[in-house]
């Protein structure tokens, strides 16, 4: 561990780390368990990676918590959902506090139940202040319902001459999405094997790096999010340009 630690560049660090947390269901099945005993391990990976890039000093880290196509899913399942919600919150407050963390979310937050909501926003108020690192839970969220409240609010104000057509640009329109306070994504991780982006950040990863790997959510480690650290900072970003403009 230490070894991969020292091999970092704290100088080349993503300044926004996204996951898609990934397998949960897939490690409770192969244990022969419930779906449910693989979202509570997530639970635990997702408080290792979460300290992990507070020790590295990683300022923005967005996790893919719910997705709006998640409400699909079987109606049990998606309660059990927003109770861990809950619970995890509760719990988890006091070490967000001690981190220095400032927790943040992002997704049509008022379809999820009352109660989760309600608890959301004060663990939200209650870390406000904190200035080490902003972590975001994307909740009930995806990208394209995102892309749409957003031309919709452009639209308005262009309707009522607010926005002139000719200087709707770049700035314009991420200053109107949920993450409008969050820089663009530099690193997203998926888990699990699987390879898409699964409507997550649509607009934000248009020059991330990419980054997949086999290993079920429930079982990543801080080992493995240090060597995908080390992975990203060994890759050339160009931005559309040439190496030999880059260097």
């Amino acid at each position: 561990m230490n070894r991969l630690l020292d091999q970092i560049d704290k100088n080349k660090l993503p300044q926004h780390l996204a996951i898609i947390m990934d397998g949960n269901g897939r490690w409770a099945k192969a244990k022969g368990l419930f779906r449910s005993m693989g979202h509570e391990s997530g639970t635990k990976a997702v408080r290792e990676i979460t300290e992990a890039c507070a020790e590295i000093n990683i300022p923005y880290l967005t996790l893919y918590a719910f997705s709006t196509e998640n409400w699909n899913r079987p109606k049990l399942e998606v309660e059990l959902l927003m109770r861990l919600l809950v619970s995890s919150l509760k719990k988890e407050i006091k070490t967000l506090n001690k981190n220095n963390i400032k927790l943040n979310a992002i997704g049509n937050l008022e379809a999820l139940p009352k109660k989760a909501h309600k608890e959301l926003l004060d663990v939200i108020d209650k870390t406000k202040g904190n200035t080490r690192m902003t972590l975001t839970l994307a909740l009930s969220y995806g990208a394209r319902e995102e892309i749409i409240k957003t031309v919709k609010e452009i639209s308005d104000k262009v309707k009522k001459g607010l926005i002139s057509p000719q200087n709707i640009d770049e700035v314009i329109i991420t200053s109107h999405l949920y993450t409008r306070d969050l820089p663009d994504v530099d690193l997203l991780i998926r888990t699990s094997g699987e390879q898409r982006i699964s409507n997550f950040l649509l607009w934000q990863i248009a020059y991330a790096e990419l980054y997949f790997t086999d290993i079920l959510w429930p079982d990543y480690t801080k080992k493995d999010l240090f060597e995908a650290i080390l992975n990203y900072q060994n890759r050339e970003r160009r931005f559309g340009k040439t190496s030999e403009q880059i260097n």
